[in-house]
């Protein structure tokens, strides 16, 4: 009877033994592929830098290039011409060395925006807004930018002042119109309509530009992206990524809808602090 008393005691040590062992096993077992998961993601965060450090020194190098080859070349033209008849040439080229460098405070501003915005130095600061005076400044801030024969048409239905960042919306709207001008042909029509209704903001621009395929809007808000069949024209691919993380601060909204050879239509919603506008 002790012998097999004795025996049950010690199968059942073994048997605690085993199963502490098993546990301490499998605990391991999860530390370790906790630990994979972790290496795992830290190697896609740093190949996903990677590749975005590669598409900015790409992007950066051939963006600041155009420019500043602009301002070298008119600079160069400017001293040939020597004489007061000449004063229309050398002005033509001020004019175009006053744009480029626009262009560079542009992209610089683009790029300062988004370390801004990831540093989290960037807030929402509501303050009195009255849309139709804020369109009518931005619409002067990208008169440079019309081609021959276009136009932008706006209706606005938000006849009183409401509150939010117009700051922040001027450079949304800025960023917006600056796109439909770009990717649209002569003598075509950007849109903006706003109405304001129920404590929201809803504004869209429309344009009758080259559009976007829809392969390619499905990554329109990632860092860098430019669209292939308007690759060859000048942008950092940040504009929309900053819109859609200046309305994020706002408690905002983005859509949009494109076809190829037709046109682009985004919307914004934001919503506003008081009643005044509805």
């Amino acid at each position: 009877m002790a012998q097999h008393q004795r025996v049950a005691r010690l199968n059942a040590d073994l048997e605690q033994k085993v199963a502490d062992r098993t546990h301490a096993l499998l605990t391991t077992l999860e530390q370790l592929e906790k630990r994979r998961r972790e290496l795992a993601l830290t190697l896609a965060a740093e190949r996903e830098l990677g590749e975005l450090k590669s598409r900015f020194v790409s992007m950066a190098s051939h963006e600041f290039r155009t420019p500043l080859t602009a301002v070298l070349t008119c600079a160069e033209l400017i001293a040939d011409y020597t004489t007061t008849r000449q004063q229309p040439q050398r002005l033509k080229h001020v004019q175009r060395i006053q744009t480029s460098v626009k262009q560079l405070n542009n992209i610089l501003e683009e790029f300062l925006s988004v370390g801004r915005i990831e540093e989290g130095k960037i807030e929402s600061q509501p303050a009195d807004c009255n849309l139709t005076a804020l369109l009518t400044a931005t619409t002067s801030d990208v008169q440079s930018l019309l081609k021959a024969g276009q136009h932008i048409a706006w209706q606005v239905q938000c006849p009183h002042t409401f509150r939010l960042d117009a700051s922040l919306l001027r450079k949304i709207l800025v960023n917006l119109l600056s796109n439909a001008l770009t990717y649209s042909a002569e003598g075509t029509v950007v849109t903006v309509q706003a109405d304001c209704h129920q404590h929201r903001l809803r504004l869209s621009v429309a344009d009758q530009g080259v559009g976007i395929s829809a392969e390619d809007q499905a990554h329109l808000f990632e860092r860098f992206f430019l669209a292939r069949n308007v690759s060859t024209v000048p942008g950092t691919g940040l504009g929309l990524y900053i819109i859609a993380r200046y309305l994020e601060l706002m408690g905002g909204t983005i859509a949009l809808h494109s076809e190829l050879n037709v046109g682009t239509s985004v919307t914004i919603t934001i919503p506003y602090e008081n009643h005044s506008a509805d």
